[in-house]
């Protein structure tokens, strides 16, 4: 039977990214960041869409060329149709369209959310496939979403709560900033926990029924606290960095955990998996490993490659959608909304 190669386009926000899979093999994965952003302390939409068409052909022809093949042997192009920057999204859906067009292979658009779980499923050269069995539960938490993800198939998965208002990893990033941290701020504030006192100081947490989420109270309670305290001791902040660092981020894990927690008990599901840029973060990285021994749960953490965005997990999304023909039109649209 002939292998199937797919090339993976991802352009949802400030990372452009190409990579090829042969059936479920990685062959390629390339990332071009953007540096220009870290000035203005958060991603300029206009400015990551002028990036992203600087960097595209460079970086697909790379992909091609790691990958060891030609644009001939491409089977299909997969994109990343949504959510993202409007912008973003439109300059990777443009020339997935165009490469589609010139050598008359199928089009295969991409939920963004759906790839970061997917890519539990990507296999690399010499490595030992450790992939979660049907049914599993995914924590999907990233910048922009917090989710619990019922995933019944590769392409089948029902969303069991979000966030209602605020991402996980908004509430990392914009506390992060009242710290005086340097954007991005998660990964800083993440470090900079290791070294404090998780129990130092509390915050309030919400009071949801069901699975839904959300960290706007959170953030509020945060900078209500740093603003009274400073008020009382301007040095407050840089006398207490660590542990309010480690404060928050244990009070975001508990809130996270409690939640899939729950899921799993009423479910009765004890496969479970974490995904998007969030699970990078060490301490939930460890906290979700010790709810799996207490449970008796099977856990799957991906490797730090496939936390961020990247194109190896469009490529493996649209691995499967080729194999049930899922194609899409060549007048199809970006959307900055997009979801399961």
């Amino acid at each position: 039977m002939k292998a199937t190669h797919i090339l993976g386009i991802e352009s949802s926000c400030d990372d452009t990214a190409a990579a090829v899979v042969r059936d479920r093999l990685l062959l390629s994965n390339i990332i071009a960041g953007q540096e220009v952003h870290r000035q203005y302390g958060g991603v300029v939409p206009e400015l990551a869409s002028r990036a992203h068409q600087q960097h595209i052909v460079p970086v697909v022809d790379r992909a091609l060329k790691e990958a060891g093949i030609g644009r001939g042997d491409i089977d299909a192009v997969a994109f990343t149709r949504g959510p993202g920057l409007l912008g973003s999204l439109l300059v990777g859906t443009s020339f997935a369209k165009g490469f589609s067009a010139a050598l008359g292979i199928p089009l295969i658009e991409v939920n963004h959310l759906q790839a970061h779980i997917l890519a539990h499923f990507i296999l690399r050269e010499g490595e030992r496939e450790h992939s979660p069995a049907f049914p599993f539960i995914c924590l999907l938490v990233s910048g922009g979403h917090t989710q619990l993800v019922l995933v019944k198939d590769y392409l089948r998965m029902e969303i069991m709560g979000q966030t209602i208002d605020d991402a996980a990893g908004e509430a990392f990033d914009k506390c992060a900033k009242l710290l005086d941290l340097p954007y991005p701020g998660g990964p800083h504030l993440d470090r900079l926990a290791s070294a404090g006192d998780p129990l130092k100081f509390k915050f309030s947490r919400p009071r949801l029924e069901g699975f839904d989420y959300s960290f706007s109270g959170l953030k509020t309670s945060f900078l209500y606290f740093i603003r009274d305290r400073s008020s009382e001791n301007p040095a407050f902040i840089g006398e207490n960095r660590a542990d309010l660092a480690a404060s928050l981020q244990k009070t975001i894990i508990d809130i996270l955990l409690n939640k899939l927690r729950r899921a799993a008990q009423k479910t009765g599901i004890r496969q479970i998996a974490l995904a998007g840029g969030v699970s990078a973060n060490s301490g939930l990285r460890e906290a979700l490993r010790n709810e799996a021994n207490r449970h008796r749960w099977e856990v799957f953490i991906p490797d730090m490659t496939y936390t961020t965005d990247n194109a190896a997990m469009i490529a493996i999304n649209g691995y499967y959608s080729y194999l049930e023909e899922r194609f899409a039109p060549d007048d199809i649209s970006p959307m900055a909304r997009m979801y399961f």
